[in-house]
């Protein structure tokens, strides 16, 4: 059986790890700018502030949905793990940077730490690189980007046994969610569902903040069960 195991959602006010009942909003002194890191990530994250935003979303989001999970990670001990990602204008607002730089500051040869976030890969190979994961990376792309599309393809790569588990998730420049897929988990290990019941509420295409909350509710009837 594939598990649903972890849940990590964030946006500009507020971010949650859906399994363990944690919903944290920013106060009004600190903006998403400022969020203090050190909550969300295990070890410092070399060089994040270069990141552009959607790396930085998705690296906060995958974070969360490890710690949801009770994954732990390291950069240093490797894990089997796969990151499948998808959102709705691949590195487009980098690119834009990458030109603009051009045009104000008159230069003839690209700034180096623009020109890396010009493939929409590189959010989630920024993210393997800080989490130690060795399994499949890829970025998937349609003419609507659909989470449930994301999670399918973790789905089939879990069953060709192509990677242990696998981080699945969408983002934009605003909010990003990433989900913890594991297949033959161990007993007694945290499961909030099996993968058709997620489908059945990533399908609804609801927004990313409603998905949660409806997977918070199913966590909290399972409390009480």
């Amino acid at each position: 059986m594939i598990g649903l195991c972890g849940i990590g959602w964030i946006n500009k006010e507020e971010y949650m790890c859906v399994m363990q009942n944690k919903r944290i909003r920013y106060s009004d002194t600190t903006s998403f700018e400022g969020l203090y890191r050190k909550d969300i990530f295990s070890y410092p994250f070399k060089n994040f502030g270069r990141l552009d935003n959607v790396s930085k979303m998705v690296c906060y989001a995958v974070a969360l949905a490890l710690k949801d999970a009770e994954e732990p990670y390291s950069s240093e001990n490797k894990k089997n793990m796969g990151v499948i990602g998808t959102n709705t204008d691949g590195s487009l607002g980098s690119d834009i940077d990458y030109f603009k730089d051009y045009l104000v500051s008159g230069r003839k040869l690209s700034r180096g730490n623009l020109f890396i976030y010009t493939l929409p890969t590189s959010p989630l190979a920024e993210a393997a690189i800080h989490f130690g994961l060795q399994g499949p990376l890829l970025y998937m792309t349609a003419e609507k980007a659909k989470l449930s599309l994301v999670v399918r393809t973790a789905e089939d790569m879990l069953l060709l046994e192509e990677t242990q588990s696998v981080l699945a998730g969408i983002n934009n420049n605003d909010e990003a969610m990433y989900f913890v897929f594991k297949k033959d988990h161990k007993p007694g290990s945290l499961v909030l569902c099996d993968i058709s019941k997620a489908m059945s509420v990533i399908g609804k295409e609801n927004s990313l903040l409603e998905m949660a909350e409806e997977f918070s509710t199913i966590n909290k009837r399972k409390g009480l069960q």
